[in-house]
């Protein structure tokens, strides 16, 4: 078995995260209804490379993500940052008494969940009670929440990519950057962030939940690593990446560097416009030093692009633009998500499986000449039929990184 482990960090890293696993997720959901189409139970994807199975305290088997997951303090919205999965708490208070003085504890209600996320525990609860032989006997047309009042809430009030995350995610997945004491909007330069790693126990925290998911793969290929550097979230992958180097000095990491439409469309002035510039300099360099290979990845004016035509796209939506990086993520990787195929096997329909060092290697060169790639995408993608429609599909390529 060859895994990966998958390492997001950053608010928009997270949003382009959270429609990644999503795609999985629905993925899994093809293969295993016995009534869809035959083509997606394609036995050549292996969903083990990102995936890892375990098991609750109860004795229920899951299936989650192999997935590091760092981000501001409440960000998570509504989703716990134990997850909803294994039924976990987080540690009660100490019984140990430090202080003999008055105590006061300030607690918020938690945020209730959306209509999206309540459809989703509607479904799992119907799900589960046809598993036990019951049914609640709810048709479409009696549910309380309709399709078009959730499409509407995702299309203009997404706030967390929580909000429209269909995923369970490990106890060890989620880890939110606590005791910074600024606004996420603050957070956003490579000085800013480049103590928040090493202060306290974070850096040690972080570090042991990625050995978590190393240690208990079989042989781990490489890291896949997606990281918001348009703010502070750069100096802290930087430091992370840096521990990475240290500990799996052998091991690969695919490394792609995103950034948001609205991180870029706020210069109001000369000196924001220096502070930028110097924040970009410095950010790429600290973190293309640690990569393998290194792919910028999100354009200034996404729905001004030709990569956009045909799509409806609005930039200060994070929703919006983190799906489309999603989608061409997920395609860009595909090869070293695959089973290789033997020379006995039939390769009609699948090829180009290669592991992530391969991968890397065949982008950079032997002998790294290029670390920097670019990500070309075409939505949607014409046919493949025929060389003409090769030439057709290389047309319609349209750059997702920046210039």
């Amino acid at each position: 078995m060859r895994e990966i482990v998958t390492v997001q960090v950053g608010g928009f890293a997270n949003f382009i995260g959270s429609h990644f696993w999503n795609f999985q997720d629905e993925l899994l959901g093809l293969a295993s209804d016995p009534n869809n189409d035959p083509v997606f139970r394609n036995q050549c994807l292996n969903m083990d490379v990102l995936y890892r199975t375990g098991e609750t305290q109860q004795g229920v088997l899951t299936y989650t993500p192999r997935l590091l997951s760092v981000g501001f303090q409440g960000s998570l919205g509504s989703m716990s940052s134990r997850g909803l999965l294994y039924n976990e708490s987080s540690p009660g208070p100490s019984d140990v008494v430090t202080w003999s003085g008055s105590v006061s504890t300030h607690a918020s209600a938690p945020r209730k969940k959306n209509l999206f996320l309540q459809r989703l525990y509607e479904e799992e609860q119907e799900s589960f009670s046809m598993i036990n032989g019951t049914s609640s006997g709810k048709s479409d047309s009696q549910r309380e929440i309709q399709d078009k009042d959730i499409v509407e809430f995702l299309d203009n009030h997404v706030e967390f990519w929580t909000d429209f995350s269909k995923v369970h995610y490990h106890p060890q997945s989620l880890y939110e950057l606590g005791g910074l004491w600024m606004d996420p909007q603050e957070f956003d330069n490579y000085g800013i962030g480049k103590d928040a790693f090493s202060e306290g126990f974070r850096g040690e925290e972080i570090c042991e939940r990625l050995r978590f998911f190393v240690e208990e793969s079989d042989h781990i290929q490489g890291f896949q690593f997606v990281v918001d550097d348009s703010g502070g979230f750069s100096a802290v992958a930087a430091d992370l990446l840096e521990n990475i180097a240290d500990e799996y000095a052998n091991t690969p990491v695919l490394l792609f560097a995103v950034r948001s439409p609205s991180s870029q469309m706020n210069l109001r002035s000369r000196k924001q416009t220096i502070f930028r510039e110097l924040h970009d300099t410095v950010s790429f360099s600290r973190l293309a030093s640690f990569g393998k290979l290194i792919v910028p990845v999100g354009l200034p004016f996404l729905n001004e692009s030709k990569a956009s035509t045909l799509l409806c796209i609005e930039n200060e939506k994070p929703y919006h633009c983190s799906a489309v990086y999603a989608a061409a993520l997920h395609s860009a990787t595909l090869p070293y998500r695959m089973e290789p195929v033997g020379p006995t096997a039939d390769s009609f329909d699948v090829f180009g499986a290669v592991d992530i060092n391969g991968f890397v290697q065949m982008l950079a060169g032997q002998a790294r000449q290029n670390t920097v790639a670019i990500l070309d995408a075409a939505m949607p993608a014409p046919a493949l039929n025929g060389k003409q429609h090769e030439q057709s599909l290389l047309g319609n390529l349209q750059p997702l990184t920046p210039e």
